[in-house]
């Protein structure tokens, strides 16, 4: 047996999550360990490095697994993506150091949160974009970012955790690294975040908060407040799943 590494990309419109579920529903884990089974002739049992939810998107998810395999890593990728259904796809596979973990060794991850800010819909976007049409104050939503940036306690960006989350001495503590918008009103809008981790909603919560920032809803320099208080209420709402998109894994 050897571990391997898997680099996919998925629309997730279609998917109830990443994480395989007990009601059989479809998810991206379950299809790729139902292809991994047919090519290899085993059971496989794979782990994402990041567990995106129903509606979310990725350019780069990364993968690790277990097979026992003569296939080179380009006959892999084939032979796997003549398995996979059209809106998932593995771009490559590498032999990966013994032990190595696709979710628990990443050292950062990227995510982007979309946005289509125009007068008209977009057909071509309407998957993978938040349609907003009245036009936002891009700038005003950049200094409100600005502020996010750093170690603090993000728990008024946090849904409610599932149970087995709740661990005693569980921290909502996190570091971003990076928090950037590109673009401008009347246009397509994109706001990049990556950190060393990232609480359940977290990234679609911010982009709610940030979407009143740009509405004139709420001022920019009330984002340290709203940090302290660590409340959840006080935030702006968890935008839709379908603007979110994991872009790459750091390791």
């Amino acid at each position: 047996m050897a571990v391997f590494r898997f680099l996919l990309e998925y629309d997730g419109t279609e998917f109830a999550g990443w994480q395989r579920q007990r009601d059989g529903e479809r998810t991206v884990q379950g299809v790729l360990e139902e292809a991994l089974a047919r090519v290899v002739g085993a059971p496989v049992a794979v782990i994402g490095a990041g567990r995106t939810d129903a509606g979310v998107h990725a350019e780069g998810q990364v993968a690790s697994a277990e097979l026992e395999t003569a296939l080179a890593a380009e006959t892999l990728v084939r032979a796997l993506n003549a398995h996979l259904p059209r809106d998932v796809a593995v771009l490559e596979v590498a032999p990966a150091a013994p032990g190595f973990h696709a979710r628990y060794d990443a050292r950062a991850k990227v995510y982007r949160y979309s946005i289509w800010n125009g007068r008209q819909p977009s057909p071509l976007r309407r998957r993978r974009f938040l349609a907003v049409r009245a036009p936002l104050d891009v700038e005003a939503m950049r200094e409100a970012a600005r502020h996010l940036v750093g170690c603090h306690d993000f728990a008024c960006f946090e849904t409610r955790p599932e149970p087995a989350a709740l661990r005693p001495g569980r921290s909502t503590v996190r570091r971003l690294d990076r928090v950037e918008l590109g673009g401008a009103s009347g246009g397509e809008i994109q706001l990049e975040l990556e950190g060393s981790g990232f609480l359940r909603h977290m990234v679609r919560a911010i982009a709610g908060t940030l979407l009143e920032v740009g509405r004139a809803r709420r001022a920019p320099d009330s984002l340290p407040g709203l940090l302290a208080g660590r409340d959840r209420r006080q935030a702006g709402p968890t935008a839709p799943a379908r603007g979110l998109t994991l872009v790459r894994l750091r390791y």
